[in-house]
């Protein structure tokens, strides 16, 4: 079965924010056909869009997966509804946010998934934290020429 390299881009900026990301790491880890490869220091970043709202805190796990794109989707946004999540206001406050930055180097657009991520190359804190794992150069493969 083949595995697929992907980033995950974790954010809370509601209840114990520490305590969040390290239960969406687990439960992901925990999920069928998802290895936890390695995870990055958590970074306090501000609101970009919605900025009348706490601070997140934000971290990059990189997994390996055995897990199509949409079946991954699927099982983040499952995780997300059980740890409360509640999607009232677009950017607004959550308990946490799992995004999938990158997936291998698949180029998909599609509603609900886009891949890379948005965030890849409009929020500044994203590189950091790739760069921390030594994976900046990853926003610059999808760059367009």
């Amino acid at each position: 079965m083949t595995e697929h390299r992907v980033f995950l881009c974790l954010g809370a900026n509601l209840g114990d924010r520490q305590a969040s990301l390290k239960e969406a790491a687990s439960r992901i880890s925990e999920k069928p056909g998802i290895r936890l490869v390695r995870s990055g220091t958590p970074l306090n970043t501000e609101a970009l869009e919605v900025t009348d709202q706490p601070d997140f805190l934000n971290q990059i796990l990189e997994i390996a997966t055995s897990l199509p794109p949409h079946e991954l989707l699927d099982v983040l946004l499952r995780i997300e509804t059980e740890m409360g999540r509640v999607r009232t206001t677009d950017k607004g406050p959550r308990t946490i946010d799992i995004d999938i930055l990158i997936y291998d180097r698949v180029r998909l657009h599609e509603k609900g998934l886009h891949l890379p991520h948005h965030s890849l190359f409009t929020r500044p804190f994203v590189r950091e934290l790739l760069e921390e794992l030594g994976e900046g150069f990853l926003a610059d493969a999808f760059e367009i020429s």
